[in-house]
């Protein structure tokens, strides 16, 4: 399905129409044809449901004194199509990008960030590659969160690589980590626009967790961390992660 957009996006971007001589016209350029015959090219555009925008976090400028988040600044908001593959085609993809940097892609107006009020009850879906493997992927996802591919899209809040030294993560975020269907239906969506094999792991902070960390007067932060095979999903594991399993086992 992925696939299938990638190759329509694609061939909507490169797609224009040509003059007599074969060059390419410029945008808004009037075509002659035997100097008796004039017609515009209209250059067609194709709306995204929502803007997105880019953010990068440059590794370069992060400091163990500043505050988490401090460096993520936003690169580009794109709104088309056109827009997307424009600057998609122009940026370095993650097996490029040096060692340490995080590029973000999220609706416009929520910031990469937990703190960000969209983001703070939500959680995250995890993919992990060896170095300079998940270029692939992070196009998939990309095209599958701004085509809205997933049943659940107004849960997402976007998506995120990660480039370490070892290895690559691909991380979505979502909204309302209580909400288990939207949840599980993300998560397993996203496996099969991906073609992915391995497990997948989800992380969540709830109420409880802000309280555990308030009374070991921890500063970094805390999560409840799965690993889910969709057929053995456990409901008691989602309905009370806090409570009844602590931090929690791997589901098998």
């Amino acid at each position: 399905m992925v696939e299938e957009l990638a190759k329509e996006e694609v061939n909507n971007n490169n797609h224009h129409p040509r003059s007599h001589g074969g060059e390419e016209p410029e945008e808004g350029e009037i075509l002659t044809d035997d100097e008796s015959q004039t017609r515009a090219v209209i250059v067609e555009s194709h709306p995204l449901e929502h803007p997105w925008t880019f953010w990068f976090d440059n590794p370069s400028a992060k400091s163990k004194q500043a505050a988490w988040g401090s460096s993520i600044r936003p690169v580009y908001t794109f709104s088309t199509i056109e827009h997307f593959w424009g600057l998609y085609n122009n940026v370095h993809h993650p097996s490029q990008l040096a060692v340490g940097a995080d590029f973000h892609c999220f609706k416009n107006n929520i910031e990469p960030k937990w703190e960000d009020p969209v983001c703070a009850n939500g959680g995250k879906w995890t993919v992990s590659f060896s170095r300079g493997k998940s270029d692939t992927c992070w196009l998939y996802t990309l095209l599958a969160m701004i085509g809205e591919q997933f049943d659940h899209g107004d849960e997402i809040c976007g998506a995120v690589v990660n480039v370490r030294a070892k290895q690559e993560k691909i991380a979505l975020w979502t909204k309302n980590a209580a909400n288990e269907v939207a949840q599980v239906s993300i998560g397993r969506q996203w496996k099969e626009f991906l073609d992915y094999s391995d497990s997948v792991g989800f992380i969540f902070h709830v109420s409880i967790g802000r309280q555990w960390k308030e009374f070991l007067d921890y500063s970094d932060s805390v999560g409840f961390i799965f690993h889910l095979k969709f057929d053995h999903f456990i409901h008691r594991y989602w309905s009370c992660p806090g409570e009844n399993v602590g931090l929690g086992p791997d589901v098998k």
